[in-house]
């Protein structure tokens, strides 16, 4: 188990039903001993005019899934995680329906957080692999 505590998904749904990633309709659906996994809808919110998946909204639930998993390791009391570098590479389009992204750790060093994020449309089908890299700061 890599987490500081034992977390739910309620604890996890609570934190992303706040700020973009709430306007975004961003939500966990499990986490286990190792890792994360969120859902977006592909929506008008999250398309670009193209009527695809917009690359930034693909970032968005990256970065937010890795970033949690990250603040769910350190101790809240006395550090905190945020992001130092994302990239994203665009494998294919999605129209409609979720996206899921499962977050697992490449590196977990004390100041930095290293993360693999994978987003797949409805079928399986892998259409965005990320890394989020975060800086463990203290408080």
């Amino acid at each position: 188990m890599i987490w500081f505590q034992n977390y739910n998904i309620d604890q996890v749904n609570g934190i992303l039903a706040q700020y973009m990633t709430g306007f975004l309709e961003i939500k966990a659906t499990a986490i286990d001993s190792h890792s994360i996994t969120a859902t977006m809808p592909v929506n008008d919110k999250t398309r670009q005019p193209f009527g695809i998946l917009h690359g930034g909204a693909s970032v968005v639930l990256a970065e937010s899934i890795g970033s949690i998993a990250s603040n769910l390791i350190i101790n809240p009391d006395t550090q905190k995680g945020v992001g130092l570098e994302v990239n994203a590479n665009h494998l294919r389009p999605v129209t409609t329906g979720l996206v899921t992204a499962v977050c697992t750790a490449v590196h977990i060093g004390k100041q930095t957080h290293i993360w693999d994020i994978r987003i797949s449309d409805e079928s399986g089908k892998l259409n965005c692999i990320s890394r989020l890299t975060v800086a463990i700061i203290s408080k």
